[in-house]
């Protein structure tokens, strides 16, 4: 019987599942065995298979283990978990980045005073060079929510600055005491961040 190699590794980008058996731990009496090169060996006897192992200085893996016989790969069980580990961590590192640089938040007062607001709008326009979307709050309290002017006031300001910036993906509404709309990087933006690769390579 055939196997892909993607089968055979375990789909390689996934790694070999977490409940595998190495050398010794294997008691399947005989294994189809594949070596470090991805060749097909047939079907040997563990015994055999695992004597090969140790002729090659390497580890006998268990990657199939539902396959019958079994499927056992022939490759270097240390340098493999630190590789899979490493891509893990790659892994994780680049879902996150993902996940912060979706939608990033901005949150005002409506007593703000104009320096602080001039500062939150500096933060908004980094985040939007960084490549966010940045929903922009003002957060009501008590009676304030009576004054949604003052609210609208205010996102007016922060759009009008950024105008050149940014782009209005959501208009301003009320989400419970917030006041909030959705600025996405404007053009420039774009054209800056996709022009700066280039000019890193020169």
């Amino acid at each position: 019987m055939l196997y892909s190699l993607d089968y055979l590794f375990c789909k390689r980008g996934s790694g070999i599942p977490k409940n595998y058996r190495v050398n010794d731990q294997i008691t399947a009496p005989a294994v189809l065995v594949v070596d470090d090169k991805g060749n097909q060996l047939g079907e040997l006897t563990t015994d055999k298979a695992l004597e090969m192992a140790i002729e090659r200085g390497l580890d006998l893996v268990e990657v199939a283990s539902s396959a019958n016989p079994p499927v056992c790969r022939l490759l270097n069980y240390g340098k493999f978990r630190y590789e899979a580990t490493r891509k893990e961590r790659e892994a994780r590192k680049a879902s996150k980045t993902k996940s912060n640089n979706s939608v990033r938040e901005v949150r005002m007062k409506t007593r703000i005073g104009e320096h602080d607001r001039e500062a939150k709008t500096r933060l908004v326009k980094r985040l939007l060079t960084e490549g966010s979307k940045v929903r922009v709050s003002v957060m009501f309290r008590g009676r304030e929510v009576q004054h949604p002017q003052i609210g609208m006031a205010l996102l007016k300001n922060v759009a009008e600055d950024l105008q050149e910036d940014a782009l209005l993906e959501k208009a301003p509404s009320f989400e419970g005491r917030f006041l909030a709309m959705i600025l996405a990087p404007g053009p420039s933006l774009k054209n800056k961040n996709n022009k700066e690769p280039e000019s890193a390579k020169t």
